[in-house]
């Protein structure tokens, strides 16, 4: 493994500011897809793009949580501690980032960190690797960023999935926001999105 953890970015501030981009871009348009291209070969079962992702917007001052399938490796930890310099942590509420690789089995939202009314920041940003970012059920969304409707399609999410994001947008300012990547591209659910019935 020692050889491999030099395999971060290879342009650290440029392909970080990439991933950045493409990450607030698709919080600030739920439901689309933006590009989100990596070469990072990290230790299975962490996907690049869930490396990626963590590269760019971890540091030692934002903890990481790892669902169990990340946790049994060790190499995953390794890899990730030595490129962000962030506190891997075991309890979810303690994490601004939370790494999902098997989003079918994705936690309770309640599990992890909502933030207050007054520090709505203080939450957890839930990071889901997932199969395909299309061709999953649609599901309607509705809000800032959005004209008219959205829908979001990704594939695998749990079967409770769209009445637990219904919940978190009842918390608004409070909640979690969910990125969802996939090969070559992410995209967003964030707390300020309505799931409308229809």
């Amino acid at each position: 493994m020692a050889a491999d953890l030099a395999l971060g970015f290879a342009d650290p501030v440029a392909d970080s500011q990439s991933v950045f981009r493409a990450v607030m871009d698709a919080l600030a348009r739920p439901g689309t897809i933006r590009p989100l291209a990596t070469a990072l070969r990290p230790p299975a079962p962490l996907t690049s793009e869930l490396a990626a992702v963590a590269l760019a917007l971890a540091d030692h001052e934002a903890a990481l949580w790892l669902d169990a399938p990340l946790a049994a490796v060790p190499d995953v930890a390794e890899f990730l501690r030595f490129h962000t310099g962030a506190t891997i942590v075991a309890e979810p509420e303690r994490a601004a980032f939370a790494l999902i690789a098997d989003t079918a089995a994705l936690p309770p939202f309640e599990r992890f960190a909502i933030g207050t009314d007054a520090f709505p920041d203080r939450s957890t940003t839930l990071v889901c690797a997932v199969a395909a970012l299309t061709g999953g059920p649609p599901i309607a969304l509705a809000g800032p960023g959005i004209k008219g409707r959205a829908a979001l399609a990704v594939r695998p999410l749990p079967a409770d999935f769209a009445a637990q994001a219904r919940a978190n947008h009842r918390l608004f300012p409070r909640g979690v926001d969910l990125l969802f990547v996939a090969a070559g591209g992410v995209a967003a659910l964030p707390r300020s999105t309505s799931l409308p019935e229809v």
